[in-house]
């Protein structure tokens, strides 16, 4: 296998100038590649900041959308008493309750989403048409997926910061040769990304911490059994949250608030937390051992907090003097780019040429 394109989404400011960028300079590099006498496999990461928040998109994505025909929540606004502790934190932290967000509110942030969804769409279908113009199609495999979805005021939350199935479910899309075309049922994680990518590159790997490779479910097998886990120590948290997907039921556990186990299947809203009823004793427990198995929740609060003091230290150390961002600044050599004098034009024309 030659190539591999893992297109991600992240965050960002300046989202919309940084997104036209990543796509500009992912088709650049293709062409840059396509032209190479350098025959090894590579693989190009282009990573867009949308869809994200704030929910603004430019008009020509926005007018491909019927405004009234945008759907707005399955779930609307629950009321304090029927918040979990987790999701009261969280519109306390956002200040989702300070300002009143009517329905026109809604339909606009989802409508904004939606177009954005679509300006990446764009994006993903220039930079696959150049991979077929660059004759690179039949030997790329491309991967699609994200870090996180939004609630787009489900259950009257906003952004992501939850392990609820609008946050935590994500696009995960693999295509290229040696690929069945397939909609996978079993659950996967972006733990498994890194242990998939090493298997097509045919890399042997350590054991890798959660995640296993998704070669087989794209070879076209059924793995029903399989299991993901989840992590947040985020915004809101004040102590690990951490969540267990295995079938249909999904467990999501934190020292300081109560557990809570849901049923897809039956409960695709996650609205009957499982773990207040007594029949699912048995299995709540079985969840909740699982947890500790695999993780020491103690253990990770005691070193998040010290991560905390000692990146505390290091910020305010920075903001003495001359402040120095701590981002990576891209520097790029224009000199020998383009048409120069000083290049000799017959060996700029042949290699910039695309394969014939």
């Amino acid at each position: 296998m030659d190539s591999v394109i893992n297109a991600g989404v992240a965050e960002t400011t300046n989202q919309l100038d940084y997104d036209d960028e990543v796509g500009f300079r992912t088709v650049r590099k293709l062409r840059d590649l396509a032209r190479s006498s350098d025959d090894r496999p590579w693989m190009l990461t282009a990573s867009f900041t949308h869809p994200h928040d704030p929910y603004a998109m430019r008009q020509a994505f926005w007018e491909r959308y019927d405004h009234d025909d945008i759907d707005l929540p399955r779930v609307a606004a629950l009321p304090a008493e029927q918040l979990d502790p987790h999701s009261c934190r969280l519109r306390n932290v956002s200040a989702m309750d300070r300002t009143e967000v009517t329905e026109a509110h809604v339909r606009n942030a989802r409508h904004a989403y939606y177009a954005a969804i679509t300006y990446v769409d764009e994006w993903v279908g220039t930079i696959l048409d150049t991979l077929l113009a660059c004759r690179m199609a039949d030997d790329t495999i491309v991967l699609f997926t994200a870090d996180h979805g939004d609630m787009l005021g489900e259950r009257g939350l906003w952004y992501k910061m939850n392990f609820f199935e609008g946050s935590c479910r994500i696009p995960l899309i693999v295509a290229g040769p040696g690929i069945t075309p397939a909609v996978a049922t079993e659950n996967v994680s972006l733990l498994d990304v890194l242990p998939t990518l090493l298997d097509i590159a045919g890399v042997e790997r350590p054991e890798l911490a959660g995640g296993t490779s998704l070669l087989p479910l794209l070879g076209g097998d059924h793995d029903p059994d399989r299991v993901v886990y989840g992590e947040y120590l985020g915004e809101g948290a004040i102590a690990p949250i951490l969540m267990i997907r295995r079938g249909s039921l999904k467990y999501v556990f934190c020292e300081a608030d109560p557990p809570q186990l849901y049923d897809l299947a039956t409960d695709p809203d996650e609205l009957v937390n499982l773990c207040t009823l007594t029949e699912h004793a048995d299995t709540v427990a079985a969840f909740e051992a699982g947890v500790h198995k695999r993780w020491r929740p103690a253990e990770i609060k005691a070193a998040v907090i010290a991560s905390q003091h000692a990146r505390r230290t290091v910020d305010t150390a920075l903001r003495k003097g001359r402040h120095v961002s701590w981002d990576h600044q891209p520097f790029e050599d224009s000199s020998n780019q383009y048409m120069r004098n000083h290049l000799d034009l017959n060996q700029v024309e042949s290699s910039r040429r695309l394969p014939g």
